[in-house]
């Protein structure tokens, strides 16, 4: 990977039910998991050392379940409760800002690269038909960001 030789497949679209309608996972190639695997473990030390520790989303060892503990502890402190989703977050995801998020985390030329490449990797459809992408990325990947990676950028 550290040569740079390496070009990402499109990203296979996949519809999953949700209530309203469905949401569109993209699910990469074997290959691709493991090189953005890769990627997401060179990010990890340092991205883990600035998120807050009440952050439990798409974070290595943390679960669900630890977040709920966390709101029943929060839950016996204050009277309010905030719940938070950003609708299609994940489709409209500023690619710029994305790499600016990697670039302010990494010295590694070879990682932003392949996040660029992977951010514009086409989506190919149920029908076949591949779908450019100038932004947005698809869920269900090993390198699709934790929210706190674009706000904190």
């Amino acid at each position: 990977m550290s040569s740079g030789t390496y070009f990402p497949p499109p990203v296979k679209a996949v519809e999953i039910p949700k209530p309203g309608g469905t949401r569109i996972l993209g699910v990469p190639t074997v290959a691709d998991r493991i090189a953005q695997t890769v990627v997401a473990l060179t990010l990890e030390p340092r991205t883990e050392s600035i998120f807050h520790d009440d952050s439990y989303g798409y974070r290595p060892r943390r679960s669900a379940l630890q977040a709920v503990e966390r709101c029943r502890q929060r839950c016996w402190k204050k009277d309010w409760v905030l719940d938070l989703d950003v609708q299609k977050f994940f489709d409209s995801v500023d690619h710029a800002l994305m790499v600016k998020a990697v670039e302010a985390n990494t010295d590694q030329r070879w990682v932003v690269l392949y996040v660029k490449r992977w951010l514009v990797a086409p989506l190919q459809l149920p029908d076949g038909t591949l779908q450019e992408r100038d932004r947005g990325t698809p869920q269900g990947s090993a390198v699709t960001p934790p929210t706190q990676w674009v706000t904190r950028a």
